[in-house]
């Protein structure tokens, strides 16, 4: 990494948009270029530009991010592994992409692992969302009452009429072990 890096970094990390939207611009022409010479239009450019800074974006607050290069390379694997996914979702046939010399080398930066583990929990938190949508009532408003909202088990008693807390509890647990139930008959890890 750069000191340049470290302080964009570092600035991202504090909440800075300025710096957020100067990475967006340095490095889109990089990423523009590869796309475009790989079967793809403008649009998918931005989108899949758009997405890898994201994934670039959440590693960096919430401090998970250990780049081992610059956020250049790390930025392109990330955006050649989605590029390299949507053309594969749209061919029935094995898909050889066009590396730019300059970026060959620099492909086994992490962001691969980065990339999966980002889609991975997008799929597991699909599968909850479907899984709650399937729990139904009261159970769904009861479990979000006290984990999303953090409702006291007290605020839960009054609001759904239970006769004490030890009852509400007794039921946000039968409606936990439905949730987790409906999650895991839907969800099923694939291998990587």
């Amino acid at each position: 990494m750069t000191p340049t890096d470290d302080a964009l970094i570092a600035a991202i990390r504090g909440g800075d948009e300025r710096a957020l939207a100067h990475l967006y611009r340095l490095h889109w022409p990089m990423v523009s270029h590869f796309v475009l010479q790989n079967s793809g239009t403008e649009d998918d450019a931005q989108d899949v530009y758009q997405e890898g800074v994201m994934v670039f974006y959440e590693k960096v607050r919430d401090g998970s991010l250990e780049l081992s290069c610059q956020i250049k390379t790390y930025l392109y694997a990330v955006c050649r592994r989605l590029w390299l996914k949507r053309l594969t979702s749209k061919s029935r046939f094995g898909v050889r992409l066009l590396d730019d010399e300059e970026h060959g080398p620099y492909l086994n930066t992490g962001a691969e692992e980065d990339v999966l583990a980002a889609e991975e929990q997008d799929r597991r938190f699909a599968t909850m969302s479907e899984a709650l949508d399937h729990l139904g009532e009261p159970c769904r408003s009861l479990l979000e009452g006290f984990y999303l909202l953090d409702k006291s088990m007290q605020d839960l008693t009054a609001e759904f009429g239970y006769t004490n807390a030890d009852n509400a509890k007794n039921q946000k647990y039968k409606c936990l072990v439905r949730l987790k139930k409906l999650f895991f008959a839907h969800y099923k890890e694939e291998p990587i």
